[in-house]
């Protein structure tokens, strides 16, 4: 007798709300980048090791993104969600990600993009 492995629908992701609000948060957040001169190079891109929401690049500079979307601040705001784990994660990810992009940079900055009720907030340099 083999035990079925599925996952029952919707345990250990997401619900569909979040998803579209995430989304939202993203479309936002590289609009803002594009607006402001910046030209947005990846998005969502994902690895083994994990995911970045935006690859931006700008006068030479790449900018690494983490977007962070809230209805609310019940929870806190949204740029400080953004744990030493996830900011440790994410310079791993930001050197797998220039290891298999030919891009030139001189500098490689981390950003994070809050977004609250459709306002986004940048936080250029946050770690």
């Amino acid at each position: 007798m083999t035990a079925d492995r599925r996952r029952p629908e919707g345990v250990g992701k997401p619900p569909r709300g979040r998803l579209a609000l995430g989304a939202a948060g993203e479309s936002l957040a590289a609009a803002w980048y594009a607006e402001h001169g910046y030209e947005v190079l990846d998005r969502n891109w994902r690895c083994g090791s994990g995911e970045i929401d935006l690859v931006c690049r700008k006068d030479g500079v790449l900018v690494i993104c983490e977007v962070k979307s809230r209805r609310s601040r019940t929870f806190g705001d949204p740029v400080e969600a953004v744990t030493p784990a996830k900011r440790r994660r994410l310079r791993r990810l930001a050197g797998r990600w220039l290891s298999t992009h030919p891009v030139r940079c001189r500098q490689v900055r981390f950003d994070v993009a809050g977004v609250l009720d459709r306002a986004v907030e940048v936080v250029e340099d946050a770690f």
